[in-house]
């Protein structure tokens, strides 16, 4: 069975087809966020790693160009409708709270947040969003979001040529611990990003508790 599946795939890859179901997806992952693009990218690497096909310089050239035209796409329809778009989000649900932590990392790190925002679950369609509806100016858009789809093609095909590599006989074992290798990577990223957060807000109850202290004895001063 693994062989068939196997077989299959190496077949697949072996014709130029596969760089167009690659920008196809990655593409569609830009604005339709259920479509997994790193999976595809990770795999790619995998076997790029194994028998040196496809060929690991244009997985990463055509996903990056992928997932840079469907930012831009992302990008329009928050110009067009972001407004009414994040109006229909769930209150309090883990899409509405992505977008407003995108919000505010637009606001406080301008456009290094879409660099950022590429490797935050859900957060990229978000980041993309978010731009336009707030008339993030396309140029500058357009300068970081180059940034952010090269280096996470590169990170991507990366870690799958990683895994091809320590299973250069075994390219689905190499394709399994790639794609661990992402996950882990994505979780330890979000429970730092969740450790900083919490002791952000202790920090700030903490100081609002100080600052509040010596009011409450000036009034308890002028009382007496």
């Amino acid at each position: 069975m693994d062989n068939a599946i196997l077989q299959a795939i190496e077949g697949f890859i072996a014709t130029p087809w596969v760089y167009v179901a690659l920008f196809a997806v990655a593409k569609l992952d830009g604005f339709f966020p259920v479509v997994p693009s790193e999976t595809l990218v990770v795999t790619l690497g995998v076997f790029a790693a194994a028998d040196g096909n496809p060929n690991l310089f244009l997985i990463v050239l055509v996903a990056a160009l992928g997932a840079f035209t469907g930012d831009h796409i992302s990008y329009y329809i928050g110009r067009k409708s972001g407004t009414r778009i994040y109006a229909r989000l769930k209150p309090g649900s883990r899409t509405q709270k992505a977008y407003d932590r995108v919000g505010d990392m637009l606001e406080k790190r301008g456009g290094i947040m879409l660099i950022i925002a590429r490797y935050i679950p859900g957060g990229r369609t978000a980041a993309t969003l978010t731009t336009g509806a707030t008339k993030y100016p396309l140029k500058s858009f357009s300068k970081y979001d180059a940034v952010a789809a090269i280096t996470w093609a590169i990170y991507s095909a990366g870690i799958g040529f990683v895994g091809g590599a320590a299973f250069e006989h075994n390219p689905l074992l190499g394709v399994a611990l790639g794609l661990g290798l992402a996950l882990t990577i994505a979780a330890l990223h979000e429970g730092i990003r969740m450790l900083r957060e919490r002791r952000a807000a202790a920090k700030a109850a903490a100081d609002q508790a100080d600052q509040a202290g010596p009011a409450d004895q000036a009034d308890q001063v002028a009382a007496d």
